[in-house]
């Protein structure tokens, strides 16, 4: 068969577009940005496309020629700059379906997610159900499959936050969650995608895919810990107003580009808690599906698993850190531009012109300062940032070389800053 699996590269699509090669089938896959998947799974047809434009049957008559199943893997969180949740999730799939009914691709299978309810408080939920609910209504061959708290070895949004509070020195701090929580392995989810595109699985049906357990938050974090490898820590209760605070923080990164996984929805999330009834999956492939422990258990804790989850830890901290060394470097450059002019005039330099490169240092430093923040400009940021230092450091030691030997360092307290855009650089990369 050939398939077109939409939010291919994403935390369930990757797995299922391998398995779907690995059980002989064909595959075509769409996403917003696919150029590190293509690199790594080179004998799939990759396409470039934002699912959120293609509100129209015709634009999707093209993508859907040959295609004999579609499986829906895409989707996001929250709506911010990147992502319109009414027009990726609601609106580009009822015009999927429709054009799957015009172009006679027969099966279509739908991730949803656990729990969604056209009345819920999240408009993820309430965008998915809505999708949910046009394909049930339509006359092709649908099956819905509803994952709970997917369980993956890649780990970006709240996977990646699970690791993180996992890794926490010394006491977990969690903020919310007394509410069931029931997970499900990816690879246990992009199975039932597969059988479900084969057809092994009884069509226009609905199915909770989540193990039978039920954990709290403290509980699941707790088992992360020790999966990691990590001694037993106690939970500290992080108040309502703070975590009320971390969300909206999260919100107002949302709009620069950013995907942080303590926003609004995830926080409402974990207060309604994630179940589902795996009764029905269950009953029609007659074994429930593995517990939380046989999950991890398939995915071994390693040394790359402690590093990443520190190191998501520690990413906030080091774009805050690199922005405001840089703003307050400008700033201040700015306020007392006398003063930071005399360094040169003091040397030879005429004051106007040392005036003049005082000012355009400063501008530069704020402009990098703030472009660090933004998504968008992150990464060249952090390359302007190592290159603005050995630029100053190479002038520097041509015109001003005592400097190195200042007792307050002032050459060699912008190595660490290098150095630390360095790592922001490395650590860059979301998926």
């Amino acid at each position: 068969m050939h398939v077109l699996v939409l939010g291919g590269y994403g935390l369930i699509g990757l797995p299922t577009v391998l398995k779907s090669i690995s059980a002989g089938h064909r595959v075509t896959a769409l996403g917003r940005s696919a150029m590190a998947a293509r690199n790594s799974v080179p004998e799939v047809a990759w396409i470039e496309q934002d699912i959120s434009r293609l509100r129209k049957p015709e634009d999707w008559l093209f993508l859907l020629s040959g295609i004999d199943a579609v499986v829906n893997c895409s989707g996001a969180l929250q709506d911010s700059s990147r992502d319109n949740l009414q027009a990726l999730q609601s609106d580009a799939m009822k015009a999927l379906f429709e054009a799957c009914r015009i172009a006679g691709v027969r099966r279509v299978v739908q991730v949803s997610a656990a729990g969604v309810s056209p009345d819920a408080d999240t408009a993820f939920f309430r965008t998915k159900a809505d999708a949910d609910a046009a394909l049930m209504s339509s006359d092709l061959d649908w099956v819905i499959l509803r994952p709970g708290l997917v369980i993956s070895p890649m780990a970006y949004g709240g996977t990646a936050l699970l690791r993180g509070l996992a890794s926490f020195p010394f006491v977990l701090p969690i903020v919310t969650g007394t509410k069931p929580i029931q997970t499900v392995s990816v690879d246990d989810v992009a199975d039932a995608i597969v059988a479900a595109v084969e057809g092994k699985v009884t069509t226009r049906r609905s199915y909770d895919l989540v193990e039978e357990q039920s954990h709290s938050l403290p509980d699941l974090v707790k088992t992360f810990r020790r999966w990691q490898g990590h001694p037993d820590a106690s939970v500290i209760p992080v108040p309502g107003w703070a975590g009320l605070i971390m969300s909206r923080a999260g919100n107002a990164l949302s709009h620069l580009g950013w995907r942080p996984p303590l926003r609004t929805t995830a926080i409402r999330q974990l207060e309604d808690g994630v179940q589902g009834d795996p009764g029905a999956w269950t009953l029609e492939r007659g074994q429930p599906l593995p517990s939380l422990h046989e999950t991890l258990r398939r995915y071994p804790a390693t040394v790359q698993e402690r590093w990443f989850a520190r190191m998501w830890l520690l990413k906030s901290a080091i774009i805050a850190t690199l922005s405001l060394f840089w703003l307050a470097s400008g700033l201040i450059g700015l306020l007392d531009m006398d003063a930071a002019a005399r360094v040169l005039s003091d040397r030879s330099f005429d004051h106007g012109i040392a005036r003049l490169f005082v000012f355009g240092g400063s501008v530069v430093d704020i402009a990098l300062g703030v472009a660090i923040l933004i998504r968008s400009r992150h990464r060249v940021a952090a390359v302007g940032m190592v290159l603005t230092t050995l630029g100053y450091l190479a002038a520097g030691t041509a015109f001003t070389p005592d400097l190195w030997l200042d007792p307050m360092g002032a050459f060699v307290k912008t190595i660490p800053g290098a150095v630390l855009a360095f790592v922001a650089l490395a650590i860059s990369e979301e998926r």
